[in-house]
């Protein structure tokens, strides 16, 4: 698969891992680095994807918000084993709106959007006790009612900049084609594997 539009190509590969892989296929692992330059990489859920950039949510307090806060720009990786295909994204990372963050949010099992405000992702934890009797207390709180979106949790959007597309091959011999967009489009190009 090797189109002229790496985003169409990408929704195509995604809708076959979807029915394919074992595990989520919108899992990838996204890719920071701090304002010196040390990277961190860990597992994002995609929540959309069209040709504004790939979509995910966090709590702002997170270590990844605050690497992003700090030098907004990412990779995000995606492997699907039962494709035998990763997809490597590259851009600007920014906040996505608050209306977009609270559309998502709203869409989200109620256990979930607790969970949102149980959390204070990345800091310390003393204990699982300490987690659950916080989580109690946002059910007591929204119960009977609806659950806001936190001011402190939303959504990225990473606008692709560069996108390259591996297809596994016998002999190491992989069909890879790196996509840059241009001002006129996509410019696509092959790579030796």
């Amino acid at each position: 698969m090797s189109g002229k539009d790496p985003i169409a190509v990408f929704r195509q590969l995604l809708e076959k891992a979807k029915t394919s892989e074992s595990g989520d296929a919108t899992a990838g692992c996204l890719a920071t680095a701090d304002a010196a330059g040390r990277p961190a990489s860990r597992m994002v859920l995609l929540k959309g994807v069209d040709e504004g950039g790939f979509v995910f949510f966090t709590n702002y307090g997170s270590r990844k918000a605050a690497e992003l806060e700090a030098n907004p720009r990412a990779a995000l990786c995606f492997y699907w084993s039962s494709l035998d295909r990763q997809v490597r994204i590259e851009g600007p990372v920014a906040r996505l709106p608050a209306a977009e963050s609270d559309a998502y949010f709203a869409t989200r099992q109620r256990g979930s959007r607790i969970a949102a405000w149980a959390s204070k992702q990345t800091q310390p934890l003393a204990s699982r006790a300490d987690l659950v009797a916080r989580v109690a207390r946002y059910e007591a709180k929204y119960l009977g009612r609806e659950v806001p979106r936190p001011d402190f949790w939303g959504g990225y959007r990473l606008a692709a900049e560069r996108i390259e597309i591996w297809h596994n091959q016998l002999h190491r011999l992989h069909d890879r084609f790196v996509y840059r967009a241009t001002p006129d489009g996509w410019d696509r190009q092959r790579l030796y594997p």
